[in-house]
């Protein structure tokens, strides 16, 4: 049985369409039907830097990554949604810290672990959290002398 050119093209896109999809996902960090995670959430004062899909981390480990970044204008906070790897068990007295990667890198979270409190839930919050440093401004203080 030969097969007409016209079909051979037609699974040649089809194939190739299916691996730019899996690329998009796997690159994207898209998670489509996974319950590998579970959301936490945390506010903090300024998260001037940090983006959608920054990594979370614990003892410099990946465990999650943060997946959005709202505005709280009652409170007049930031609330950072995080995907938390669901084999990580954390307690409501961990700190959640935004740091960046190197003197000009990137930001990312680091969450560090508490020891007596009560474990976390799926969309809890984590209420001690450390904002921000910004360099500009530690940098102007030190040129100008208020430091």
């Amino acid at each position: 049985m030969k097969m007409r050119k016209e079909t051979a093209v037609g699974i040649f896109v089809l194939v190739g369409l299916v691996a730019v999809a899996y690329m998009s996902i796997q690159l994207g960090n898209v998670q489509l039907f996974s319950d590998k995670y579970y959301l936490l959430k945390a506010n903090f004062t300024d998260v001037s830097g940090l983006k959608p899909n920054a990594p979370v981390q614990m003892y410099g480990v990946k465990m999650g990554y943060v997946s959005a970044i709202e505005l709280d204008q009652e409170q007049g906070v930031a609330r950072v949604l995080m995907m938390i790897d669901k084999e990580v068990e954390l307690t409501d007295d961990a700190i959640a810290s935004i740091k960046t990667s190197g003197l000009i890198g990137d930001k990312f979270i680091k969450i560090t672990p508490g020891g007596v409190g009560d474990p976390v839930h799926p969309g809890d919050s984590l209420f001690e959290t450390e904002p921000a440093i910004d360099l500009e401004d530690l940098i102007s203080k030190f040129a100008f002398g208020k430091v």
